[in-house]
């Protein structure tokens, strides 16, 4: 249920990706609710649609825009970013909520799958945004991570441009979540002073879509521990509004919480290089 003590968003224009379902559902009907204008990113809006009328529905407020977006094919990236830009609107808050979890194979751009969904997408679509970001300011960018970026033991900038080689795919995604954290990071340190924020978060493990390409019995033991979508959704939530963290950027996030990130995710040095190769790689 909505929760109507929180701040309202009236004059707050976000960009949502992967709300068709689970986390980015749930966060784009409690934004909705409180009044923000939202264009929300996807592969298909028939699969969104639901999402949009049922806002619609329960706010009696403009419904929300669809956006195509594969962030697996960069060209549809830039496709995504043109045309909410050809909206002239401002843009202060984005959050990169979509993501897989154990798929197996190559984005259509050739990166690793988790890879070049998760991180590689985010990477262009958000750096193709930045400039409405900073001149719609003060404006937060939230990416949905995980606590699965403590299992990577570091990026291999050859395995990442390769088919995913594990069977359950679990390493790959930690690899991917890692890159979350690092990006993040990275580009609060690049914005600095430019009135755009920035957060990285664990969710907590829901039960969402994500998972859908894990093996059936690892999943559904997996699904016998999750939380609700809208459990899920109260982090992304607190960074994306919440005064407290108003003035913070570049941290990391857990139930609400700061939280320190693997030590991995802490090196500014490898930081910088995965934003140099992944900014070579976009180009």
């Amino acid at each position: 249920m909505p929760d109507r003590a929180a701040p309202r968003l009236e004059n707050t224009v976000a960009l949502i990706t992967g709300a068709n379902a689970g986390i980015g559902r749930a966060t784009a009907i409690e934004l909705a609710a409180r009044g923000a204008q939202l264009f929300l990113a996807g592969r298909s809006e028939a699969k969104m649609r639901p999402v949009i009328d049922e806002i619609a529905r329960t706010t009696g407020g403009a419904p929300p825009r669809f956006l195509p977006l594969d962030l697996g094919d960069l060209e549809s990236v830039r496709q995504c970013a043109a045309e909410f830009l050809r909206h002239d609107l401002p843009l202060g808050l984005l959050i990169n909520n979509a993501g897989v979890a154990g798929p197996r194979g190559l984005t259509k751009s050739g990166f690793e799958l988790a890879f070049g969904i998760n991180h590689i997408g985010h990477f262009l679509l958000t750096n193709l945004l930045l400039e409405r970001l900073k001149k719609s300011a003060p404006a937060r960018v939230v990416t949905v991570a995980s606590r699965a970026h403590y299992r990577a033991h570091g990026i291999d900038f050859e395995a990442v441009r390769r088919a995913t080689r594990s069977i359950s795919g679990l390493d790959e995604y930690g690899v991917s979540k890692v890159a979350n954290v690092l990006f993040s990071a990275e580009l609060a340190r690049r914005v600095r002073d430019s009135g755009v924020t920035t957060y990285s978060l664990h969710p907590g493990v829901v039960a969402s879509e994500i998972w859908r390409r894990v093996p059936p019995p690892l999943r559904w033991i997996m699904k016998c521990f999750m939380i609700s979508p809208e459990e899920g959704a109260k982090t992304t939530l607190y960074c994306a509004t919440s005064a407290e963290v108003a003035a913070d950027s570049g941290l990391y996030y857990d139930k609400c919480k700061t939280k320190r990130p693997s030590t991995l995710a802490r090196d500014a040095a490898l930081a910088d290089e995965l934003w140099r190769k992944s900014e070579a790689w976009t180009a």
